[in-house]
């Protein structure tokens, strides 16, 4: 029997999603909160990180080439390529209006962008903090808990998805680039366990229920949050291509960026080597992926024979391009109605409640 994709497995049996906003079931979580010398901790090793790679990568490189390439970029195509990176932000919010439809939520398409603008900005300034900043800025707007934390766990889990595509795509093209085995096992293996987990996820309410009751329920529960909008009858075409695109324009700019430094990237090298790079970065262990975006970007590149001070400037680019982006959303979040009402305490509980949540 088909099961509706708004449901959970919980106490053997599929239950309604909305037991994430029972009283019970949150309050259950928050004792299992992550307590905050232990964030805080998390905290400092990302920064450590971040400052490490930085640290290590600059060390090995002529800092003063480094500096010529940043000062001599071509700036119209730095210009485009922060432009591209603002007109991600419409395509963002596309994939998420569309992930909140699906889920009846009937969120404005101006109010939804002007959240995610603003969450950019938090996500240079704060730890984590846009994720954290957009739930709360979606309950403000009344919007029910369990679809809160849904439509962000969807919204990540789609660009990974999609990132899984574009890897696969490029892959007739990559294997011929990489001669470490050690590197194309991996590369391998992640794309194996990507397909693995969209097969398992699409048939998973056709598994036995005894094989559903021996996996742990939050990965259930996850599993669940994801698929539904993956399920839902119209607009899920759109969904995956505006999944795609995001990623694309990352790949656009970094080929303009290129241009500007007159790095001898194609637009072929772009498209099959970023996406490893996105994929580095997308590995929660450093702040905002500094470090080891740059880490990666130096290497990737270098299979299609970039210098690596050329790709370290284009990784700076990228990243200082994302906090022009995240400035602009500062200067929304000024003019914003919510933030009259906006409480650090309060978005911080937020965000030790989107830890606790069973999802």
């Amino acid at each position: 029997m088909v099961r509706s994709p708004w449901s959970i497995w919980r106490d053997g049996k599929f239950r309604p999603l909305s037991l994430l906003d029972d009283p019970a079931v949150n309050d259950r979580g928050r004792n299992q909160t992550m307590k905050p010398p232990a964030k805080a901790l998390v905290t400092l090793v990302k920064f450590a990180v971040s400052i490490g790679i930085l640290v290590l990568l600059l060390r090995s490189q002529d800092l003063s080439s480094l500096k010529a390439d940043l000062l001599a970029v071509n700036l119209n195509m730095l210009a485009l390529a922060v432009l591209l990176l603002f007109a991600q932000t419409f395509i963002l919010c596309h994939r998420w209006i569309l992930i909140l439809r699906a889920m009846s939520v009937p969120l404005r398409w101006l109010a939804g962008w002007r959240i995610l603008i603003i969450s950019t900005f938090f996500n240079q300034v704060l730890p984590a903090g846009g994720d954290a900043v957009r739930i709360w800025m979606l309950r403000r707007n009344g919007v029910q808990w369990s679809q809160t934390i849904g439509s962000i766990v969807a919204d990540r889990f789609l660009a990974l998805l999609a990132l899984g595509l574009i890897v696969l795509a490029g892959m007739p093209f990559l294997l011929p680039r990489v001669h470490d085995n050690s590197l194309l096992f991996a590369i391998v293996t992640v794309l194996a366990a990507a397909c693995l987990g969209a097969i398992a996820l699409a048939t998973l309410d056709r598994w036995p229920p005894r094989l559903i009751a021996a996996v742990p329920a939050r990965i259930v529960q996850f599993a669940m949050l994801v698929r539904a909008p993956l399920l839902a009858a119209g607009g899920r075409a759109m969904l995956i291509v505006s999944a795609i695109v995001v990623h694309l324009i990352t790949v656009a700019t970094c080929y303009v960026l290129a241009i500007g430094l007159e790095a001898p990237l194609t637009a072929l090298d772009a498209f099959v080597l970023v996406p490893l790079v996105i994929l580095s970065s997308a590995v929660p262990i450093s702040i905002g992926g500094w470090g080891v975006r740059e880490g990666a970007m130096v290497a990737a590149l270098g299979l299609a024979g970039i210098a690596s001070d050329k790709a370290l400037a284009i990784s700076v680019l990228l990243g200082l391009g994302g906090l022009i982006v995240g400035l602009f959303g500062g200067l929304v979040w000024l003019i914003a109605p919510e933030r009259t009402g906006f409480s650090p305490e309060e978005a911080r509980a937020i965000a030790e409640r989107t830890d606790a949540a069973p999802v």
